[in-house]
């Protein structure tokens, strides 16, 4: 493969940012892009950048023989009939997470895709992250010896409104799913159990929904090391992001991002810029190489870098912390079924 062709689905804030960095590659044609609102605005935005075709169905966008890959980033509820539909027309995927809210929905999207035989790539940016990925490679390199403890710091500058919270699936499936997905990356292992404690403490309107926007959740993997994860919604200083792994020979950290090194040291104390205000900012580079990561495995041929069963285990253990919240105990993800199967007798 020579070239590649791609669509996108959802042209909202992340759409928008994966089309500009699908622009930056030689190797890559954007052909078209599909969401349901589109306008002249978008008309005109598409038509700056060279892109030949805007439509409200993504249909059209799937039907067309030239496109050979396609970003999804539309509302999660529509993920998985999406990914069939581009599955069944022999599109090579890239999604963003959550694939679903719903555990059998994501397995009926893997079944699919691999039905079809196509690439489905997960939007987990944080793994293209420089510092992670730095991580990573030092504690595959032994650096810190036998793993014994991953502690991961992730919290927001601010929280999302209430109309997003509604529909977000909750903390742990919106926001602490990179950390549960940053876990086994560095990990290099599957979680066993999830122990999950919240709190709502920041606005009470996440009690509404049913929701907490302050969590503390600790991880059992399978080759017996421990994690742990703290969550908030709102930071006052700003976007926190910051990992520790702890091991038989020591231990390595990473920190957060800044907008520049600049310290101002007086006498009323030591002084410098708060972290990178949120996301966008903080991983845009890793925006950037996880789409061209993606795209080099299409060219080549090659497995790409984040596949879907990596979202489906970031999900098992979402919903094993949501029902650990629930039942004020540690769970299993091997007890999910069960527990399931329980909730499903008590609604009949």
């Amino acid at each position: 493969m020579d070239k590649l062709i791609f669509g996108i689905i959802g042209m909202g804030r992340i759409g928008k940012i994966h089309a500009e960095n699908l622009l930056r590659l030689p190797q890559v044609e954007l052909k078209a892009v599909a969401d349901l609102y589109a306008d002249k605005s978008l008309q005109d935005w598409a038509s700056a950048r060279g892109i030949s075709t805007v439509t409200r169905d993504s249909a059209d966008l799937l039907g067309d023989p030239d496109i050979q890959a396609v970003f999804i980033c539309s509302l999660t509820d529509s993920h998985v009939p999406l990914i069939v539909q581009a599955a069944q027309a022999g599109k090579h995927i890239f999604c963003e997470k959550p694939i679903s809210l719903d555990r059998e929905q994501t397995q009926i999207a893997l079944a699919a895709v691999q039905e079809a035989g196509v690439s489905l790539q997960i939007g987990f940016n944080r793994r293209f992250d420089h510092n992670f990925r730095c991580l990573q490679e030092r504690i595959k390199e032994g650096a810190v010896g036998d793993l014994h403890l991953i502690k991961i710091t992730s919290r927001d500058p601010s929280p999302p409104h209430e109309e997003y919270i509604g529909k977000s699936g909750g903390i742990f499936i919106d926001m602490t799913i990179h950390d549960f997905d940053m876990a086994r990356f560095l990990a290099d292992c599957d979680v066993e159990e999830v122990y999950a404690q919240g709190a709502v403490l920041v606005d009470p309107v996440f009690a509404k929904y049913g929701d907490v926007d302050t969590a503390v959740v600790t991880l059992k993997f399978a080759n017996g090391a421990l994690g742990v994860i703290d969550n908030s919604r709102k930071a006052a200083y700003g976007y926190d992001q910051r990992v520790e792994a702890f091991g038989s020979l020591g231990s390595i950290s990473v920190q957060n991002d800044y907008p520049n090194t600049l310290e101002i040291s007086t006498a009323e104390g030591v002084m410098r810029d708060k972290p990178l205000h949120f996301f966008l900012e903080r991983y845009n580079e890793a925006y950037i190489l996880e789409t061209k990561q993606f795209a080099q495995s299409l060219l080549a041929g090659s497995e790409v870098p984040v596949n879907g069963q990596d979202g489906l285990q970031a999900e098992l253990m979402a919903l094993a912390a949501r029902w650990s919240l629930k039942l004020g105990r540690p769970v299993k993800l091997s007890e999910l079924d069960m527990l399931e199967a329980e909730q499903e007798a008590v609604k009949l």
